[in-house]
């Protein structure tokens, strides 16, 4: 199942750059799973934040541990036993000031750190131009109005 696959590689990925001092951020469809506690819908990938200056280092390690690298525009693209990774590595300026602490969410026994709650319901609240996405963020925004922090 790719639900459990994505799990196991965020969980993988978590202790990787924890053991290296990384900062990182889950975004995205699964980090409102995560914030919600539960899953919710199915997921073409995973969404990771790190700082721009991290982002080398973060890729040889990725690249060390298997992962497949592909640049491209926004994101870094990484590939491993069928399982996607988007890497955005962005400075402090591009996100919402609120976007980037400490907050921490446990999903499935797996405890990662997720992009704020209020960060994560403005990305959501974005008009999409592409349909599919559009509709994905509008079943997340339904999940996190049922959250109550």
């Amino acid at each position: 199942m790719n639900e459990e696959r994505q799990l196991a590689a965020l969980s993988a990925l978590d202790r990787l750059l924890d053991e290296h001092g990384i900062d990182y951020w889950l975004f995205g469809g699964w980090a409102v799973d995560f914030h919600a506690g539960a899953v919710t819908r199915a997921h073409d990938d995973l969404d990771v934040a790190v700082w721009s200056h991290d982002a080398e280092r973060v890729r040889r390690l990725l690249t060390a541990a298997g992962w497949s690298y592909t640049p491209e525009e926004e994101y870094a693209l990484y590939e491993l036993g069928g399982v996607r990774l988007e890497l955005a590595a962005r400075d402090r300026g591009t996100w919402p000031s609120s976007s980037f602490g400490e907050d921490t969410a446990e999903l499935s026994g797996i405890r990662v750190r997720v992009v704020s709650l209020p960060s994560l319901r403005a990305d959501k609240r974005e008009i999409r131009d592409d349909a599919r996405v559009a509709a994905k963020d509008r079943a997340d925004s339904l999940t996190l109005a049922r959250l109550t922090r």
